[in-house]
């Protein structure tokens, strides 16, 4: 693979590759490439892409509602591998959405840090799907083999025009609940004794808070380049764009970790409950 020009031009390269495998490794080698350039004072620059408004994905796992995606007990050991192949498919979504915040919004003048915290982030979460594929191909399964969840890129779509919007639904609601939950895949993994599936998982939780770290981050910054208030304005953008409740219990020394105060969540538990998904 000749690695493309730009930066942009690296992310479109991830966005349009299809099979998880490739997706995957192709956006570690571009992770390494910007961050090899940026070490030797040669970085390589920004550029302009058009990224699609949906990434490549493979013929399968099949995509399938909510509501269609079958139900499983985590007790049981098929229950673990479905709650396993949901981690995956949640990790491989956030690849492209890390890949598209970079395509997307170039012609929004952002500092280096930006694109040095969302291509950092893309490399993990890379990473995160080879453990939770190397998982399940330890379990006799393999990613594909169970449906998934169709809306996982509704949130990318939605915020397509609007970086303040994705910065507010993608790191600050849907990754900070990863911050939520899986403090409890842990627990069901470490009752089975699932040594390998704990060790994923206490990575992926480690790293996550950086990402949500990142997305609180570059929100303020604009919030200050635009004098906005913050907490207004993030309400604001919740309510636009997030489909569904804010649902308690929250973890609220993670979110506080990844800058994340209460009075940014709560408020919006309260006003959103009952709201159509």
């Amino acid at each position: 693979m000749n690695a493309p020009l730009t930066l942009a031009a690296c992310a479109v390269d991830v966005l349009t590759t299809a099979d998880p495998l490739e997706k995957t490794r192709r956006s570690r080698a571009h992770a390494k490439a910007w961050f090899n350039a940026r070490a030797a004072g040669q970085p390589m620059p920004i550029g302009k892409a058009s990224p699609p408004l949906q990434p490549a994905r493979p013929a399968k796992p099949d995509l399938l509602a909510p509501r269609d995606v079958p139900r499983r007990r985590p007790g049981t050991p098929q229950g673990r591998i479905a709650l396993l192949h949901a981690v995956a498919h949640i990790e491989l979504n956030a690849v492209d959405l890390h890949w598209d915040i970079i395509a997307r919004f170039t012609d929004t003048p952002m500092p280096m840090g930006f694109y040095d915290d969302w291509v950092k982030s893309a490399d993990e979460e890379s990473k995160h799907f080879g453990l939770m594929s190397d998982c399940l191909i330890a379990e006799g399964s393999f990613y594909g083999a169970l449906p998934a969840h169709a809306g996982m890129w509704r949130a990318a779509e939605d915020t397509a025009d609007d970086l303040m919007g994705r910065l507010s639904v993608v790191p600050m609601v849907l990754e900070a609940r990863g911050l939520d939950v899986t403090p409890g895949m842990i627990e069901i993994f470490r009752k089975a004794g699932q040594t390998d599936a704990i060790a994923a998982l206490e990575t992926i939780y480690a790293e996550e808070v950086g990402h949500v770290a990142y997305g609180s981050k570059w929100f303020h910054f604009l919030c200050g380049r635009h004098e906005l208030d913050p907490k207004e304005t993030f309400h604001a953008l919740v309510r636009k764009y997030f489909h569904g409740a804010l649902k308690p219990p929250f973890n609220e020394e993670k979110r506080a970790e990844a800058g994340l105060p209460p009075d940014f969540y709560w408020p919006l538990s309260e006003d959103l409950t009952g709201a159509s998904e």
